[in-house]
Protein backbone atom coordinates (compact mmCIF):
# COMPACT_ATOMS: atom_id res chain seq x y z
CA UNK A 1 0.00 0.00 0.00
CA UNK A 2 1.39 3.37 -1.01
CA UNK A 3 2.19 5.77 1.79
CA UNK A 4 3.37 9.29 1.13
CA UNK A 5 6.81 9.83 2.65
CA UNK A 6 5.90 13.43 3.34
CA UNK A 7 3.36 12.56 5.99
CA UNK A 8 4.02 14.55 9.12
CA UNK A 9 5.83 12.26 11.49
CA UNK A 10 4.23 13.84 14.53
CA UNK A 11 0.89 12.55 13.28
CA UNK A 12 1.92 8.92 13.42
CA UNK A 13 -0.46 7.08 15.68
CA UNK A 14 0.20 3.57 16.99
CA UNK A 15 -3.09 1.62 16.85
CA UNK A 16 -4.06 -0.06 20.10
CA UNK A 17 -4.86 -3.77 20.37
CA UNK A 18 -3.98 -4.27 16.69
CA UNK A 19 -3.09 -7.95 17.11
CA UNK A 20 -6.34 -8.58 18.98
CA UNK A 21 -8.41 -6.67 16.41
CA UNK A 22 -6.95 -8.77 13.59
CA UNK A 23 -7.51 -11.95 15.55
CA UNK A 24 -11.19 -11.38 16.32
CA UNK A 25 -12.27 -9.53 13.18
CA UNK A 26 -10.30 -12.07 11.13
CA UNK A 27 -10.25 -10.07 7.87
CA UNK A 28 -10.32 -12.15 4.68
CA UNK A 29 -9.63 -11.30 1.06
CA UNK A 30 -12.45 -9.39 -0.59
CA UNK A 31 -14.33 -8.47 2.59
CA UNK A 32 -15.71 -4.93 2.87
CA UNK A 33 -14.55 -2.68 5.71
CA UNK A 34 -16.02 0.28 7.59
CA UNK A 35 -13.80 2.18 10.02
CA UNK A 36 -15.89 4.63 12.01
CA UNK A 37 -12.99 6.32 13.82
CA UNK A 38 -10.24 5.85 11.27
CA UNK A 39 -7.89 8.43 12.78
CA UNK A 40 -4.51 8.14 11.10
CA UNK A 41 -5.24 4.80 9.47
CA UNK A 42 -3.29 2.35 11.63
CA UNK A 43 -6.02 -0.24 12.01
CA UNK A 44 -7.33 0.42 8.50
CA UNK A 45 -3.96 -0.15 6.84
CA UNK A 46 -3.49 -3.51 8.56
CA UNK A 47 -7.03 -4.71 7.82
CA UNK A 48 -7.08 -3.52 4.21
CA UNK A 49 -3.72 -5.16 3.60
CA UNK A 50 -5.49 -8.46 4.33
CA UNK A 51 -8.76 -7.78 2.54
CA UNK A 52 -7.37 -5.95 -0.48
CA UNK A 53 -10.76 -4.24 -0.79
CA UNK A 54 -9.66 -0.62 -0.72
CA UNK A 55 -12.20 0.58 -3.27
CA UNK A 56 -15.18 -0.59 -1.17
CA UNK A 57 -13.80 0.54 2.20
CA UNK A 58 -15.27 3.53 4.01
CA UNK A 59 -13.10 5.44 6.49
CA UNK A 60 -14.77 7.96 8.79
CA UNK A 61 -13.37 10.61 11.10
CA UNK A 62 -14.64 13.95 12.39
CA UNK A 63 -11.19 15.52 12.79
CA UNK A 64 -9.94 17.45 9.77
CA UNK A 65 -6.25 16.69 10.45
CA UNK A 66 -7.02 12.97 10.53
CA UNK A 67 -9.09 13.15 7.35
CA UNK A 68 -6.27 14.91 5.50
CA UNK A 69 -3.81 12.26 6.73
CA UNK A 70 -6.16 9.45 5.65
CA UNK A 71 -6.59 10.88 2.17
CA UNK A 72 -2.83 11.17 1.86
CA UNK A 73 -2.21 7.68 3.21
CA UNK A 74 -4.71 6.01 0.88
CA UNK A 75 -4.25 8.26 -2.13
CA UNK A 76 -4.61 6.48 -5.45
CA UNK A 77 -6.82 3.71 -4.08
CA UNK A 78 -10.29 5.33 -4.46
CA UNK A 79 -10.94 4.59 -0.79
CA UNK A 80 -13.91 6.58 0.52
CA UNK A 81 -12.89 8.98 3.31
CA UNK A 82 -15.70 10.86 5.08
CA UNK A 83 -15.25 13.85 7.38
CA UNK A 84 -18.23 13.28 9.68
CA UNK A 85 -18.97 12.12 13.18
CA UNK A 86 -19.74 8.41 13.23
CA UNK A 87 -23.45 8.86 14.01
CA UNK A 88 -24.00 11.07 10.95
CA UNK A 89 -21.97 8.72 8.74
CA UNK A 90 -23.73 5.63 10.11
CA UNK A 91 -27.18 7.07 9.51
CA UNK A 92 -26.28 7.98 5.93
CA UNK A 93 -24.84 4.51 5.23
CA UNK A 94 -27.97 2.83 6.66
CA UNK A 95 -30.15 5.02 4.43
CA UNK A 96 -28.02 3.95 1.45
CA UNK A 97 -28.63 0.29 2.34
CA UNK A 98 -24.91 -0.37 2.79
CA UNK A 99 -23.59 -3.36 4.74
CA UNK A 100 -20.05 -4.34 5.65
CA UNK A 101 -18.24 -7.55 6.55
CA UNK A 102 -15.95 -5.77 9.01
CA UNK A 103 -16.75 -2.76 11.20
CA UNK A 104 -14.38 -1.18 13.72
CA UNK A 105 -14.75 1.77 16.09
CA UNK A 106 -11.73 2.83 18.17
CA UNK A 107 -13.26 5.36 20.56
CA UNK A 108 -10.05 6.68 22.04
CA UNK A 109 -8.40 10.06 21.67
CA UNK A 110 -5.58 9.80 19.15
CA UNK A 111 -1.96 10.47 20.01
CA UNK A 112 -1.78 13.69 17.95
CA UNK A 113 -4.69 15.08 19.99
CA UNK A 114 -2.73 14.44 23.16
CA UNK A 115 0.64 15.48 21.76
CA UNK A 116 -0.39 18.86 20.35
CA UNK A 117 -0.89 21.49 23.03
CA UNK A 118 -3.09 23.69 20.85
CA UNK A 119 -5.80 21.00 20.73
CA UNK A 120 -6.32 21.37 24.49
CA UNK A 121 -6.75 17.67 25.35
CA UNK A 122 -3.59 17.08 27.39
CA UNK A 123 -3.17 17.95 31.04
CA UNK A 124 0.61 17.86 30.74
CA UNK A 125 0.78 20.41 27.89
CA UNK A 126 -0.45 23.93 28.50
CA UNK A 127 -2.73 25.05 25.70
CA UNK A 128 -6.10 26.63 24.96
CA UNK A 129 -9.21 25.09 26.54
CA UNK A 130 -10.46 23.61 23.28
CA UNK A 131 -10.94 19.79 23.25
CA UNK A 132 -12.96 19.77 20.02
CA UNK A 133 -12.45 16.70 17.87
CA UNK A 134 -14.29 18.53 15.10
CA UNK A 135 -12.74 21.98 15.04
CA UNK A 136 -15.58 23.36 12.93
CA UNK A 137 -18.06 23.06 15.80
CA UNK A 138 -18.72 26.05 18.04
CA UNK A 139 -18.70 24.61 21.57
CA UNK A 140 -15.31 24.39 23.30
CA UNK A 141 -14.18 23.36 26.77
CA UNK A 142 -13.68 27.05 27.59
CA UNK A 143 -17.36 27.72 26.89
CA UNK A 144 -18.36 25.03 29.38
CA UNK A 145 -15.85 25.94 32.09
CA UNK A 146 -16.52 29.67 31.89
CA UNK A 147 -20.24 29.62 31.12
CA UNK A 148 -21.99 26.72 32.85
CA UNK A 149 -23.49 27.13 36.31
CA UNK A 150 -21.90 25.53 39.34
CA UNK A 151 -24.71 22.97 39.60
CA UNK A 152 -24.46 21.98 35.94
CA UNK A 153 -20.67 21.73 36.14
CA UNK A 154 -20.88 19.50 39.22
CA UNK A 155 -23.40 17.22 37.49
CA UNK A 156 -21.27 17.05 34.36
CA UNK A 157 -18.14 16.12 36.36
CA UNK A 158 -20.04 13.47 38.28
CA UNK A 159 -21.75 11.87 35.27
CA UNK A 160 -19.00 12.05 32.67
CA UNK A 161 -15.91 11.99 34.89
CA UNK A 162 -17.22 9.87 37.78
CA UNK A 163 -15.48 12.49 39.91
CA UNK A 164 -16.15 11.98 43.66
CA UNK A 165 -15.28 15.62 44.42
CA UNK A 166 -17.42 17.05 41.62
CA UNK A 167 -19.15 19.64 43.82
CA UNK A 168 -15.90 20.92 45.33
CA UNK A 169 -14.22 21.17 41.92
CA UNK A 170 -17.24 22.99 40.47
CA UNK A 171 -17.03 25.47 43.36
CA UNK A 172 -13.32 26.07 42.69
CA UNK A 173 -13.90 26.53 38.96
CA UNK A 174 -16.67 29.10 39.47
CA UNK A 175 -14.61 30.96 42.07
CA UNK A 176 -11.48 31.14 39.90
CA UNK A 177 -12.90 31.65 36.40
CA UNK A 178 -12.52 32.79 33.69
CA UNK A 179 -9.99 30.25 32.41
CA UNK A 180 -8.16 30.40 29.10
CA UNK A 181 -5.70 27.50 29.30
CA UNK A 182 -5.51 23.85 30.27
CA UNK A 183 -2.69 24.59 32.70
CA UNK A 184 -4.77 27.11 34.62
CA UNK A 185 -7.67 24.70 34.92
CA UNK A 186 -5.51 21.72 35.94
CA UNK A 187 -3.86 23.77 38.69
CA UNK A 188 -7.18 24.85 40.17
CA UNK A 189 -8.69 21.35 40.03
CA UNK A 190 -5.59 20.01 41.81
CA UNK A 191 -6.52 22.11 44.85
CA UNK A 192 -9.40 19.71 45.50
CA UNK A 193 -6.96 16.79 45.76
CA UNK A 194 -3.96 17.92 47.86
CA UNK A 195 -1.23 15.33 48.20
CA UNK A 196 -2.41 13.09 45.35
CA UNK A 197 0.24 12.62 42.66
CA UNK A 198 0.04 9.07 41.19
CA UNK A 199 -2.59 10.14 38.66
CA UNK A 200 -3.08 13.83 37.95
CA UNK A 201 -6.09 14.99 39.97
CA UNK A 202 -7.55 16.78 36.93
CA UNK A 203 -7.74 13.58 34.84
CA UNK A 204 -11.42 12.93 35.53
CA UNK A 205 -12.32 16.59 35.02
CA UNK A 206 -10.60 16.68 31.64
CA UNK A 207 -12.34 13.44 30.63
CA UNK A 208 -15.72 14.88 31.59
CA UNK A 209 -15.13 18.07 29.65
CA UNK A 210 -13.94 16.20 26.56
CA UNK A 211 -16.99 13.94 26.61
CA UNK A 212 -19.32 16.90 26.99
CA UNK A 213 -17.66 18.99 24.27
CA UNK A 214 -17.81 16.14 21.76
CA UNK A 215 -21.12 14.54 22.85
CA UNK A 216 -19.24 11.25 22.98
CA UNK A 217 -21.68 9.16 24.97
CA UNK A 218 -24.78 10.39 23.14
CA UNK A 219 -23.19 9.67 19.78
CA UNK A 220 -22.07 6.21 20.88
CA UNK A 221 -25.42 5.20 22.38
CA UNK A 222 -27.30 6.29 19.26
CA UNK A 223 -24.76 4.72 16.87
CA UNK A 224 -24.43 1.22 18.30
CA UNK A 225 -27.80 -0.01 16.92
CA UNK A 226 -26.87 1.46 13.53
CA UNK A 227 -23.58 -0.46 13.50
CA UNK A 228 -25.47 -3.70 14.04
CA UNK A 229 -27.70 -2.79 11.09
CA UNK A 230 -24.66 -2.06 8.95
CA UNK A 231 -23.18 -5.52 9.56
CA UNK A 232 -23.63 -8.01 6.75
CA UNK A 233 -24.63 -11.57 7.72
CA UNK A 234 -21.52 -13.19 9.14
CA UNK A 235 -19.91 -9.77 9.54
CA UNK A 236 -17.79 -8.91 12.58
CA UNK A 237 -17.99 -5.78 14.71
CA UNK A 238 -15.25 -4.55 17.03
CA UNK A 239 -15.45 -1.62 19.45
CA UNK A 240 -12.49 -0.37 21.50
CA UNK A 241 -13.39 1.75 24.52
CA UNK A 242 -11.16 3.54 27.00
CA UNK A 243 -13.26 4.19 30.08
CA UNK A 244 -16.08 2.50 31.97
CA UNK A 245 -18.84 4.77 30.67
CA UNK A 246 -18.12 3.82 27.06
CA UNK A 247 -17.54 0.16 27.84
CA UNK A 248 -20.85 -0.04 29.71
CA UNK A 249 -22.77 1.22 26.69
CA UNK A 250 -20.96 -1.14 24.32
CA UNK A 251 -21.48 -4.14 26.62
CA UNK A 252 -25.17 -3.40 27.04
CA UNK A 253 -25.84 -2.97 23.31
CA UNK A 254 -23.96 -6.10 22.27
CA UNK A 255 -25.41 -8.26 25.03
CA UNK A 256 -28.95 -7.12 24.24
CA UNK A 257 -28.50 -7.92 20.54
CA UNK A 258 -26.90 -11.28 21.36
CA UNK A 259 -29.34 -12.50 23.97
CA UNK A 260 -30.26 -16.18 23.97
CA UNK A 261 -33.53 -15.75 22.14
CA UNK A 262 -35.01 -16.72 18.82
CA UNK A 263 -34.54 -13.30 17.17
CA UNK A 264 -31.02 -12.53 18.40
CA UNK A 265 -28.94 -10.62 15.83
CA UNK A 266 -25.45 -11.18 17.18
CA UNK A 267 -23.25 -13.83 18.70
CA UNK A 268 -20.58 -12.53 21.06
CA UNK A 269 -16.99 -13.32 20.12
CA UNK A 270 -15.71 -11.83 23.39
CA UNK A 271 -17.86 -12.41 26.44
CA UNK A 272 -15.40 -10.30 28.44
CA UNK A 273 -13.45 -7.34 27.11
CA UNK A 274 -10.03 -8.08 25.64
CA UNK A 275 -7.20 -5.95 27.04
CA UNK A 276 -3.60 -5.29 26.04
CA UNK A 277 -0.80 -7.65 26.93
CA UNK A 278 2.14 -6.61 29.12
CA UNK A 279 4.41 -5.73 26.18
CA UNK A 280 1.90 -3.39 24.55
CA UNK A 281 1.14 -1.76 27.88
CA UNK A 282 4.80 -0.76 28.08
CA UNK A 283 5.38 0.20 24.44
CA UNK A 284 2.04 1.93 23.87
CA UNK A 285 0.74 3.59 27.07
CA UNK A 286 -2.60 4.44 25.41
CA UNK A 287 -3.37 0.73 25.39
CA UNK A 288 -3.39 0.42 29.19
CA UNK A 289 -7.06 1.35 29.49
CA UNK A 290 -8.23 -0.06 26.14
CA UNK A 291 -10.98 -2.68 26.08
CA UNK A 292 -12.07 -4.52 22.94
CA UNK A 293 -15.49 -6.14 22.57
CA UNK A 294 -16.44 -8.03 19.41
CA UNK A 295 -19.48 -9.80 17.97
CA UNK A 296 -20.55 -11.51 14.75
CA UNK A 297 -23.84 -11.01 12.88
CA UNK A 298 -25.88 -14.20 12.85
CA UNK A 299 -26.21 -15.37 9.26
CA UNK A 300 -29.77 -16.69 9.34
CA UNK A 301 -32.34 -14.96 11.48
CA UNK A 302 -33.83 -17.43 13.91
CA UNK A 303 -30.63 -19.43 14.27
CA UNK A 304 -29.44 -17.73 17.44
CA UNK A 305 -29.75 -20.92 19.45
CA UNK A 306 -28.20 -23.06 16.73
CA UNK A 307 -25.24 -20.70 16.48
CA UNK A 308 -24.74 -20.69 20.25
CA UNK A 309 -24.85 -24.47 20.51
CA UNK A 310 -28.22 -24.47 22.27
CA UNK A 311 -31.36 -26.24 21.15
CA UNK A 312 -33.44 -24.02 18.88
CA UNK A 313 -36.92 -23.28 20.15
CA UNK A 314 -39.78 -24.45 17.93
CA UNK A 315 -41.84 -21.86 16.11
CA UNK A 316 -45.28 -21.23 17.58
Amino acid sequence: MHQNKNQNKHKQHVPVLLHEVLRYLDPKAGESYLDLTAGYGGHAAAILERTGSLTTAVLVDRDNQAVEALREKFTGHATSVLRQDFRTASRALVEQGRQFDLILADLGVSSPHLNESQRGFAISLDGPLDMRMDQSQALTAADIVNGYSEAVLADLLRRYGEEPKSKRIAQLIVAERPFSSTGQLAAVVAKAWPGHSRVHPATRTFQALRIAVNQELELLEQSLPLWIQLLAPGGRLGVISFHSLEDRLVKQALHEAAGERYDAELRLLTKRPVTAGPTERVTNPRARSAKLRTAVKIKTKGNAYANSGKKQLPRL
